[in-house]
């Protein structure tokens, strides 16, 4: 017997699988910090890429919107923020000239009594903190369109300071590409049309996982970056225990460039075949928050199945679905083709267009998940609930008993698995 465990909601969760299986655990590479985490941050902010000068970019009446990622991102605000603080001090800026900026993008606006799990207390004290709500439109400033027709609004907030910061991580995300650089802001602090008409270009076979460079998806949102003015990023890359490895300061385009070699090297990962059952975690809590969030696992592990291979997704989903949208959506909708056929008859929107990704999938790939929501409200989601990785072992063997060859992806969101014989942007 191999035994495995999972990070799943706030604790583990270890299974046993047979020996008479062929397994395959896929891992993103585990690299150690070369040196302290604090040391890493404060030499990139010494030294921004591109001999970058931020103290010539400011003067000390210089107003600065700092945007910073939800609760759905696991970035080390604690470390990175006030690095980033002192810097901004020595270059001349005043501390009242600071405002934070929480990009929820379509998410619920988060409440005060939540900004504790992003920032220090001394930091929430000092400091005007805004939740940004791509819903206020009289919050919005118009700012142009992109040439793929995304039409830009964004927080007004944000939009009239003179310096505008992002603060986020850089790791592979299933249809931008990988997260990082302007996204915190070209999709956290926007409103909900330019959201809604960035992530339609979803549906197009370049926006993929690992792909930036011809990802349509994601070089709109390079293009909101530039129509929105960001002019400094602060980002990471970090392991699977979530120390940084790498940290990048400078213009966002040279913080991706250099950010996403690194990613690339930790999280791209060859198996010689596909198999036919790949059991995945999303990675624990901040990823499997809700399904809205972990559905991002099944769209990696599916990227090793053979036709009609099975997901077996562990996400706790402490906190739901995640989109009332989504929820509303999936009300008068009794199968797969169901959804897709009502998701392609509407305009697109998001929330619905989770519930399109995973038919997507699970026409290809039946879905089992164990999580904390109730088996009834699975099953209305068109998946299959199950009570234990045994059980959805079982399951699935009941499903398929062709069954032998297993992935396990213990970081499925942080994993970009590829099959050895493709060739990937």
């Amino acid at each position: 017997m191999s035994t495995f465990s999972f990070h799943y909601g706030h604790s583990f969760l270890s299974f046993t699988l047979p020996e008479t299986f062929e397994i395959h655990q896929v891992l993103p590479s585990f690299v150690e910090p070369d040196k302290p985490e604090k040391e890493i941050v404060r030499q990139a902010i010494d030294q921004p890429l591109n001999a970058l000068v931020l103290s010539e970019m400011v003067t000390p009446e210089s107003t600065v919107a700092i945007v910073i990622n939800d609760k759905t991102r696991p970035v080390p605000n604690s470390m990175l923020v006030p690095l980033l603080l002192e810097e901004l001090f020595t270059s001349g800026v005043k501390q009242e000239n600071i405002r934070f900026i929480i990009g929820v993008g379509t998410h619920t606006p988060m409440s005060e009594d939540e900004y504790p799990k992003l920032l220090p207390a001394e930091i929430i004290k000092k400091y005007s903190i805004i939740s940004h709500n791509c819903d206020d439109e009289m919050g919005l400033n118009y700012k142009g369109i992109t040439t793929r027709g995304t039409p830009v609004f964004v927080n007004r907030e944000f939009d009239k300071a003179d310096i505008r910061i992002v603060v986020g991580n850089i790791e592979p995300h299933h249809f931008a590409g990988f997260s990082g650089g302007v996204k915190s802001a070209a999709i956290g602090v926007c409103g909900r049309r330019t959201i809604t008409t960035n992530h339609s270009l979803l549906l197009n076979k370049d926006a993929t996982v690992g792909n930036f460079e011809t990802n349509p998806l994601r070089q709109d949102i390079e293009e909101i970056g530039q129509l929105i003015h960001v002019d400094l990023a602060l980002n990471v890359v970090m392991n699977t225990n979530k120390q940084i490895l790498s940290c990048l300061f400078g213009k966002p385009e040279d913080v991706m460039r250099e950010g996403m070699k690194v990613s690339r090297r930790v999280s791209m990962q060859e198996l010689p075949h596909p198999v036919d059952l790949v059991i995945a975690s999303a990675g624990g809590y901040p990823k499997d928050i809700n399904l809205y969030q972990a559905q991002k696992a099944m769209t990696h592990a599916s990227l090793i199945l053979r036709p009609g291979g099975i997901i077996l997704l562990a996400a706790a989903c402490e906190e739901g679905i995640g989109s009332p949208e989504y929820e509303i959506f999936m009300q008068d909708v009794y199968s797969l083709d169901d959804s897709i056929a009502k998701f392609s008859e509407q305009v697109f929107s998001i929330g619905p267009h989770k519930a399109f990704q995973i038919a997507r999938i699970a026409k290809d790939h039946p879905i089992l998940l164990l999580s904390l929501l109730p088996p009834e409200r699975v099953r209305q989601l068109l998946l299959t609930p199950v009570n234990s990785i045994e059980d959805g072992l079982f399951q699935a063997n009941k499903m398929d008993n062709r069954i032998h060859s297993i992935a396990v992806l213990p970081y499925a969101v942080s994993t970009i698995p590829i099959i050895s014989d493709q060739v990937y942007q």
